[in-house]
């Protein structure tokens, strides 16, 4: 919207208050403020969710692979060739044997459960999700028949233990005796301490050589599953459709979406909603333009026959109070923008300030997952939002632009 001299003259005099109209400028500000918060709560609360979303899809996909080869019965005999098939499967970047199994251990009379991870040592020391999360001790240190693993710091602090002190594990299915089954018990040097940073993860993993996860399960040269990587997560049920034929048999092939189903759709409808409550926010916000601009149109209704009467046009008009409102919105937004990104910027100092002033524990990681607070902006999501914001505020200016481009000078100045 281009604005020649005296619009833009009369646009800027009429943003800024004149006298006798603070409780216009009031309003106005109210509404810029309304704006700025209503942007920002947008993009706060955008940014966490994708966060939260990407954080959580990065370690489950990281530790589990895109999909998972399973063995019928937790048990896959021929694996060896199944792997073979797996890696020649087009589209397959990484595939790796793995066995995973809940158990139980215990350390000085705690006991808790665990879910014990037999990966081969080269996939322990590349794991991305894993690389560079050690706490304490050396992933380096696991080697077959070393009888060292590595454990979560949440699963650490809950059993007491440390570096270098001794758990041990207990496999219910142990070996059977003319007096029942009794259970196997084997107890690992705790090599090394982990968080990945979700917190089911940090208190219920046991990492260990494959070879020490078959004797402690007594399963022979079979593993459980294997965990594969794709090109394209997306689209990991196309790429591996050819695979399912060969091994139809043998196992059966489950990927991320089946394995975190409810988790992934229950983010995305939480996604969808937050979106469309907060965007009512910004849409409240703009009444405010609204108002403010009714009340101006009628504070300015003498100025504006004069306009009228000395040559000023209905579109000069409506062009001066449609970039009024705009330049409200326009303001607000920019504003909300700063307001939402150095909120995302200092997002963990101000949880943890909100959490000393009240004492509460408002980010418990047994219930988010994560163990901070995440946060992953989207700039086309931004623009959007920034573009939302500004269309409410120009369908805001319609109405009291079009009622002052339709004063009647005649009416208004009839009795002057």
């Amino acid at each position: 919207m281009i604005l020649n001299r005296y619009e833009r003259m009369i646009a800027r005099r009429y943003v800024l208050p004149g006298k006798g109209e603070g409780f216009i400028f009031l309003v106005a500000t109210i509404s810029l403020v309304a704006v700025a918060l209503g942007v920002a709560a947008l993009i706060i609360v955008m940014s966490v969710m994708n966060g939260f979303r990407a954080e959580l899809f990065d370690k489950i996909v990281g530790l589990n692979g895109h999909a998972v080869v399973q063995g019928y019965g937790g048990r896959l005999a021929d694996w060896r060739e199944v792997l073979k098939d797996v890696r020649a499967t087009p589209g397959v970047t990484e595939a790796s044997p793995l066995i995973e199994q809940p158990l139980l251990a215990t350390h000085e009379g705690r006991v808790e459960a665990i879910l014990a991870r037999g990966m081969e040592v080269r996939d322990i020391l590349e794991n991305p999700t894993l690389k560079g999360k050690t706490l304490a001790g050396d992933m380096k240190l696991l080697s077959p028949g070393s009888e060292r693993v590595a454990i979560g710091s949440r699963l650490a602090q809950n059993l007491g233990a440390r570096l270098g002190q001794r758990l041990t594990i207990i496999n219910p299915a142990g070996r059977t005796t003319p007096f029942g089954t009794v259970p196997r018990e084997i107890s690992y040097e705790i090599a090394a301490i982990f968080e990945v940073g979700v917190y089911d993860y940090d208190k219920a993993f046991v990492i260990m050589p494959i070879e020490d996860a078959q004797i402690l399960m007594l399963m022979g040269d079979q593993i459980g599953m294997i965990e594969l990587t794709t090109t394209d997560p997306d689209k990991v049920n196309d790429i591996l459709a050819p695979l399912q034929p060969k091994i139809a048999d043998k196992a059966v092939i489950v990927d991320w979406k089946s394995m975190n189903a409810s988790l992934f759709e229950a983010l995305a409808i939480e996604r969808v909603a937050m979106f469309i409550v907060l965007s009512i926010i910004v849409l409240v916000a703009v009444f405010n333009i609204l108002s403010s601009l009714i009340m101006l149109v009628r504070a300015k209704t003498r100025d504006i026959a004069i306009l009228r009467t000395m040559g000023a046009s209905r579109q000069s008009l409506l062009k001066i109070f449609v970039t009024v409102g705009l330049l409200i919105g326009a303001a607000g937004t920019v504003a909300g923008l700063i307001l939402g990104f150095v909120f995302l910027f200092f997002r963990q100092s101000i949880v943890t300030a909100i959490q000393f002033l009240t004492g509460l524990e408002l980010w418990d990681p047994s219930i988010r997952f994560l163990t901070e607070l995440p946060s992953r902006t989207d700039p086309f999501e931004v623009l959007a939002i920034c573009t939302l914001a500004l269309f409410f505020s120009f369908l805001a200016t319609l109405y009291p632009a079009f009622k002052a481009a339709g004063t009647d000078p005649v009416q208004v100045l009839r009795y002057e």
